[in-house]
């Protein structure tokens, strides 16, 4: 399958999602949204990280240093109450654009 391009802003909703299904390393969040997708999301890591950073700056993430399974030291995410509410209102908001947009695209001619 083709790979899919994010419009902006999507990044930082899919880490706060994967992040809301058990606590993990940044680098396991990484890879929890490329399964997800069924590997059709490419994803920058240098643009992943920025966005993490940016979650944990907003009080949405919080990291905790710890050891992965191979042993190495790694900061470990979870969401926090506020990223539950940002989660929440940031899924709403997605489902009503993508409504929206679907109706735009489907109507028939003479509907517009």
């Amino acid at each position: 399958m083709k790979p899919v391009n994010l419009p902006q802003g999507a990044l930082e909703m899919l880490i706060l999602k994967a992040v809301s299904l058990g606590p993990l390393h940044g680098y396991g969040v990484l890879l929890r949204i490329q399964q997800i997708s069924g590997q059709r999301l490419e994803i920058l890591q240098g643009s992943f990280y920025t966005a993490i950073y940016r979650l944990e700056r907003r009080g949405w993430i919080e990291g905790k240093w710890g050891e992965s399974e191979n042993n190495r030291r790694a900061k470990y995410y979870r969401l926090t109450a506020a990223g539950k509410r940002q989660l929440k209102a940031e899924t709403e908001k997605w489902a009503d654009m993508a409504s929206v947009v679907a109706s735009i695209l489907l109507a028939k001619p003479g509907e517009i």
